[in-house]
């Protein structure tokens, strides 16, 4: 059945023998989200609507946490799908939404899906990231870096980078690593937490008593 509506979805996205041939994302992104993102920006990438796409999602992503009466919608299983489907046609004309989105939307309504639309969207920006050429590097530190520091740190990471990459760092702060510092950037990940190498030693000292 899966199967049968992540096919649905393919069709929706244009029902012409030029579209049958998925174009290659430039990351691989995983999950039931991943396949809609995918997918999607497959079908956008040959309309030339990728960034009428994005901006569609992320208007559409923002007006769901600022409209309660559309979470809800949205959330809802016990609305009919034909029902959703309809409703949804019917905001994508009135906010002249792209055909691509458009057609992601009632899928995910008609496929029972729209509960993974959240995680859709994000799948959809980590592709677009990765196609702007943008690494994504998430920080936790166990306390605020200043400006000096901040730049030290953006001048070791940007050493990583290839050709025309560019830089997407987000730093945030958890005390409980207590020092140092977990860094994540594209697919390399490196835990230096001072919290990291206390539990290593708890549990080299427990396998030894």
């Amino acid at each position: 059945m899966a199967c049968s509506n992540f096919t649905f979805f393919i069709r929706s996205l244009s029902t012409t023998s030029s579209m049958q041939q998925l174009v290659k994302a430039p990351i691989q992104v995983f999950g039931i989200e991943g396949r809609y993102a995918t997918a999607l920006y497959s079908a956008a990438s040959k309309q030339k609507a990728l960034e009428a796409v994005e901006k569609d999602l992320m208007k559409f992503h923002s007006n769901i946490k600022t409209d309660p009466k559309l979470r809800d919608f949205i959330a809802n299983p016990t609305i009919k799908r034909q029902l959703k489907v309809q409703a949804l046609k019917e905001v994508a004309t009135k906010t002249s939404m792209n055909s691509q989105t458009s057609n992601l939307l009632q899928a995910l309504a008609e496929n029972g899906r729209l509960v993974k639309l959240e995680g859709v969207i994000n799948a959809f920006r980590t592709i677009m990231s990765a196609h702007r050429g943008e690494v994504v590097c998430q920080v936790t530190t166990a306390k605020e870096l200043d400006a000096d520091q901040r730049k030290k740190l953006e001048s070791v990471l940007k050493s990583f980078l290839q050709g025309k990459q560019s830089l997407h760092l987000s730093v945030k702060v958890d005390p409980a690593i207590i020092g140092g510092m977990i860094v994540s950037i594209g697919d390399r990940y490196v835990d230096m937490s001072v919290q990291s190498k206390i539990k290593k030693y708890t549990d080299l000292i427990s396998t030894t008593v």
